[in-house]
């Protein structure tokens, strides 16, 4: 029988493989060259869907901070991922976006006072090095302002998970979570419509696409992991984040016939590695003064 931390990162491991489909439905679904309307759509109805649900609204200290998270976590990241996605190819961005590992450790040190080990930086590592295999192309080429994107939305992510940890909210997950995505899509809101203009005319297609980014790809998602963070350690949710690129990879070579290379199959082999020893917490086990404390994997018993 899985444990209560295993089964609690199997389901949300389900959050970034929600999220590696966003590629897929875009360019197969989504009309082109609208990535801010995208984001707002993503995020702006599946807030106030999830805020209707629940009908709890913040108190206190909770409004300015729901501002906070929903920018970073939301309005601001997925802004910058989008445009660094549509001025990059799309595996220099996912190499790019594949330090938040590092960057999540390095603030969880400063913030929340958690151990820094050598261990997890090699680890995170390792993970940027996996995704590059995974996904980069000899012929990518390098847009400054989308690496600039691509770098920023990595690092307000990071803020938004470590504040996600410090800041724990009384009120009911799925509130909380409505309130992010409220806060993030009316920041986003004002900012699509000056830059890409009025709404273009949608066809079914575009509307499933949208539909199915709000409602599993943000409700659903964002609501799994945010639950994730408030029992786990932040390091531990954001190396699933990996398993976004290996998800995008998949159905690219799976739905759209994408082929997949030896060395490709080598950097999703690394990632894996990379996740799963991410995952294995270390014990100190009591033993006699004389030989002191001895460091082994948890469930080594």
């Amino acid at each position: 029988m899985l444990s209560n931390r295993v089964s609690l990162l199997l389901v949300t491991a389900i959050t970034p493989l929600l999220w590696g489909t966003t590629y897929l439905v875009t360019t197969e679904f989504l009309p082109p060259h609208r990535p801010l309307l995208a984001a707002l759509l993503r995020s702006l109805p599946a807030g106030l869907l999830l805020v209707a649900i629940t009908r709890v609204l913040p108190r206190g200290s909770w409004w300015w901070r729901s501002l906070v998270l929903g920018t970073l976590n939301i309005g601001a990241f997925n802004a910058l991922l989008f445009v660094g996605a549509y001025r990059l190819p799309g595996g220099v961005a996912a190499t790019v976006g594949a330090i938040q590992p590092l960057l999540v450790a390095v603030l969880s040190a400063g913030l929340l006072r958690q151990r820094l080990s050598l261990r997890t930086v090699l680890t995170a590592i390792a993970g940027v090095f996996g995704v590059g295999l995974l996904v980069l192309r000899a012929t990518a080429q390098l847009d400054m302002l989308g690496v600039l994107a691509a770098v920023g939305g990595a690092v307000v992510m990071a803020f938004g998970v470590v504040l996600s940890k410090r800041w724990t909210s009384p009120a009911p997950l799925l509130a909380t979570t409505g309130w992010q995505l409220v806060a993030g899509g009316l920041v986003l809101l004002p900012v699509a419509f000056l830059v890409e203009g009025a709404l273009p005319d949608f066809t079914l297609r575009n509307l499933a696409g949208y539909s199915y980014l709000a409602l599993f790809g943000s409700a659903v998602a964002y609501a799994l992991w945010f639950r994730g963070l408030r029992e786990l350690a932040p390091t531990e949710v954001t190396f699933l984040g990996l398993l976004s690129p290996v998800m995008a990879t998949t159905l690219g070579w799976l739905v759209l016939d994408q082929h997949l290379s030896v060395w490709q199959a080598i950097g999703g082999l690394i990632v894996l590695g990379a996740l799963v020893t991410a995952q294995v917490r270390r014990k100190v086990r009591p033993t006699p003064a004389a030989e002191g404390p001895v460091l082994v994997a948890a469930g080594e018993r």
